[in-house]
């Protein structure tokens, strides 16, 4: 299957706007969706970390899925979050995935039961076998206290339909050494790290699945081209007033500090699910100053 050049350049890991009571809000989720398509994001990532996906129940997760769909209506690709620390669990919201329409899935390895190698291994496997559709692995150990290493990626990596990783280790050493194992294949290398993400393209990394691209899509979208043609001058020059971003948007857990962003930039109300809260007063000031340097608050 082809891999990395299916999903390029700047991808948002979209969040999901609701009301201060919690419930979904469908009309800033189609509002959020024309701003992205109007500025230049490659994709959309439905459902994943940022999306609260560990707060919505199954139901709720497909009907995010299946109506962000519908609102691209094909005009970008639409990735959905169905990783789960079940098997099981991941293999039935990969299938919902499949059904609402999504082009691929992003299937965050098993968090808080700390499988082994081998388990990785098996897990993902055994949900590419019984789900059609293109996946993409995503290693965060900052999360979910399991590494998924190298050469196990290399081993996913022969499956047909595992297309690509989303590394969001931040580690440019582990970006080299899992292009050596894969050799002069297609497979898709995606940071899931922003402040890193210009860098891991001029190395040769297809692009970001990004939270900041949530708040400065044409920002981003223009930071990534310019690094996927290889022109670091112009890449580094877009990603400079961007860089307050990228770190004060990490001031509380993602995604409390982009909640808060788009709020005050007016896109979602300020609804977010415990145990999660909104973002804390002290880190408001340093958020708004980061929006002001990156041009997207007056």
């Amino acid at each position: 299957m082809s891999t990395g050049g299916m999903f390029r350049g700047s991808m948002v890991a979209l969040v999901t706007p609701m009301q201060v009571d919690g419930s979904v809000d469908y009309q800033s989720l189609a509002n959020l969706v024309e701003f992205h398509i109007e500025n230049n994001t490659s994709a959309i990532i439905s459902m994943g970390t940022t999306g609260e996906s560990a707060t919505l129940n199954m139901e709720e997760h497909c009907e995010v899925m299946s109506r962000t769909v519908e609102l691209v209506n094909g005009r970008i690709p639409v990735i959905a979050g169905t990783g789960a620390n079940s098997t099981w669990e991941a293999i039935e919201l990969t299938k919902g995935a499949k059904q609402g329409g999504a082009d691929a899935c992003l299937l965050v390895t098993p968090y808080y039961n700390k499988p082994p190698q081998q388990g990785l291994y098996e897990h993902h496997k055994k949900i590419a076998e019984t789900v059609d559709i293109p996946q993409i692995l995503y290693n965060v150990p900052g999360r979910t206290a399991c590494d998924m290493l190298p050469e196990t990626v290399k081993r996913l990596s022969e499956i047909d339909n595992i297309i690509g990783i989303k590394d969001a280790t931040g580690d440019l050493d582990r970006l080299s050494e899992t292009q050596a194992l894969l050799g002069d294949t297609e497979f898709g290398l995606y940071s899931g790290d922003d402040a890193t993400g210009t860098e891991f393209m001029l190395r040769g990394g297809h692009g970001v699945i990004s939270v900041t691209t949530n708040v400065a899509p044409k920002a981003m979208a223009a930071m990534c081209e310019a690094a996927l043609a290889g022109d670091r001058e112009l890449a580094e020059s877009i990603n400079q007033p961007l860089t307050g971003l990228h770190s004060r948007l990490f001031l509380e857990a993602n995604p409390l500090p982009v909640k808060w962003a788009l709020a005050e930039m007016e896109l979602i109300p300020p609804g977010i699910r415990l145990p999660l809260v909104p973002l804390a007063d002290e880190f408001q000031q340093p958020l708004r100053e980061a929006m002001q340097q990156a041009g997207v608050l007056a």
